[in-house]
């Protein structure tokens, strides 16, 4: 269903516009249950402490004026001993029951390319795939760009670095060799350095307005400029919201009491079939192109309007407004248009008679 309606959507984007993918993971909540099926203690990073539930990754399509979700996946715990119940029910191995509860149990970063690869494979186009720095490690970088760039932004870390000018450097390390732009400029800096597992990348260092810091973006597309980079990046905020929208009026989090891994699974497609159907109808409401022949036909007439016609308009439109202005305005309007055609009778016509002033009309 989702990968009709990208169809249907691309119809109405530009080709140029760049169609993007995101990735972010959000926490579910589950504090009061305890035989749960695969229930497990997660962290939380907006809260930055464990929390009791799970975690749903989901990948996401955009074309900055509608958002879909393409894939989500619904995590335990990789690590055994956060696990607070395991898998309860006896499933053949080929099921996707099976497959499922495998998926859960595994790291979020493994799973990022398969997701990616099969929504491709299904014919969603998009140009980037957007990411915070939670997952921007070198391996899931690598793993990514063989089927999509990447634009994300980078964690400040000693354990990550960067090969520049033949030696290898952490992030503040680059920093402090680049020549920073004078002023108050957003952009401070950019570079291309090499990735670990191969492949180069560009890094931008952009001004943190939340404090006297800075943040780093980077793109393995290093012909994209350094703008684009931190626009595309801010494509990424619609995932924050589909989240919000999802948790708060759709019941994602709280409307749910199940104990069956499965059924949680069937329950939050339907959360994110209910999100699709009101993204299409927004954008049916929004976007005027939705009405098909009707728009074509507003916009011949728009096209076809002259510039005598349009002046005509304007022209009544002042009349109009005279008018409506009271008595003591049209008397004023008349008075000064007859002394301006008496002027003009006396340099232009000597010896002819003056018109009258109880002149009904005149032209």
């Amino acid at each position: 269903m989702a990968v009709k309606l990208v169809a249907f959507l691309e119809k109405l984007t530009n080709k140029k516009r760049e169609k993007v993918l995101i990735i972010d993971d959000s926490t579910l909540g589950r504090p009061r249950s305890k035989k749960v099926e695969l229930l497990a203690r997660v962290f939380d990073h907006c809260e930055n402490k464990y929390l009791k539930g799970y975690r749903m990754l989901s990948v996401c399509w955009s074309d900055g004026a509608s958002f879909l979700p393409l894939d989500f996946a619904l995590l335990s715990s990789a690590n055994e001993k956060n696990r607070i119940q395991g898998i309860t029910k006896d499933l053949d191995k080929r099921s996707c029951g099976y497959k499922r509860r495998m998926e859960a149990m595994t790291k979020s970063t493994d799973l990022l390319e398969p997701m990616v690869s099969r929504i491709l494979k299904l014919g969603v186009k998009a140009r980037y795939v957007l990411m915070d720095s939670w997952f921007a490690m070198p391996k899931t970088i690598a793993g990514l760009r063989k089927h999509i760039h990447v634009v994300c932004m980078v964690k400040k870390t000693s354990k990550i670095f960067y090969e520049y000018l033949g030696n290898h450097y952490t992030l503040e390390g680059i920093y402090r060799l680049l020549k920073k732009r004078p002023g108050r400029t957003k952009i401070l800096a950019s570079t291309v350095v090499n990735m670990k597992y191969g492949g180069q990348a560009k890094i931008v260092f952009v001004r943190d307005k939340r404090k006297k810091d800075w943040l780093a973006l980077l793109t393995t597309d290093v012909d994209l400029p350094n703008e684009e980079v931190v626009r595309l990046y801010g494509k990424r905020w619609d995932i924050e919201v589909f989240f919000k929208m999802s948790k708060q009026h759709l019941g994602l989090e709280k409307s749910i009491q199940t104990r069956d891994f499965d059924s949680q699974i069937a329950y939050t497609s339907i959360v994110m079939a209910r999100y699709m159907f009101l993204a299409m109808e927004q954008r049916r409401t929004d976007d005027p192109r939705t009405f098909g022949r009707l728009f074509q036909a507003c916009c011949k007439e728009m096209k076809d309007l002259s510039f005598l016609e349009a002046l005509k308009r304007i022209f009544e439109l002042v009349v109009d407004k005279l008018r409506k202005a009271g008595e003591y305005t049209e008397k004023i309007y008349k008075k000064s248009d007859l002394g301006h055609i008496r002027d003009c009778n006396r340099v232009f016509r000597p010896g002819q008679a003056v018109m009258s002033k109880n002149m009904s009309g005149y032209s």
